[in-house]
């Protein structure tokens, strides 16, 4: 993949974050291909699956703060913070999506809770 493709890719999947994070999930539908890869424990494969999945779940009602993102080729990976309501911290999130002709066709991710900043001397983000 060209170094073309590589920014390609993670401007599609910045521009998808940016508007999910702005409560727009219909983003989706065209973000994603239709025979999309779950590889997340409890979340469905294909998109309209995935799609009915997501937008029920706390990540659609969450905070989303942006911290970096490292795009190689086809794949995108993007470390934030996610704040639900009523939660303080929230979690470390790790995303891994790999784009194939502009749309995402699978996603991995890591998730961890922030624990108190005093057992985190240097920070979780």
């Amino acid at each position: 993949m060209t170094s073309t493709e590589t920014e390609r890719n993670r401007q599609l999947a910045l521009d998808g974050f940016a508007e999910f994070a702005r409560g727009n999930t219909a983003v989706l539908h065209t973000l994603l291909r239709e025979d999309f890869v779950e590889h997340s424990p409890g979340n469905p494969s294909g998109r309209d699956a995935f799609i009915a999945h997501i937008t029920k779940a706390p990540v659609a009602r969450a905070r989303l703060e942006l911290k970096r993102t490292i795009a190689e080729g086809p794949y995108v990976v993007m470390h934030y913070l996610m704040i639900e309501p009523g939660q303080e911290r929230g979690t470390a999130d790790v995303d891994i999506w790999r784009f194939e002709d502009g749309q995402i066709v699978e996603h991995w991710d890591v998730v961890q809770p922030v624990p108190d900043p005093g057992s985190v001397p240097n920070g979780m983000l």
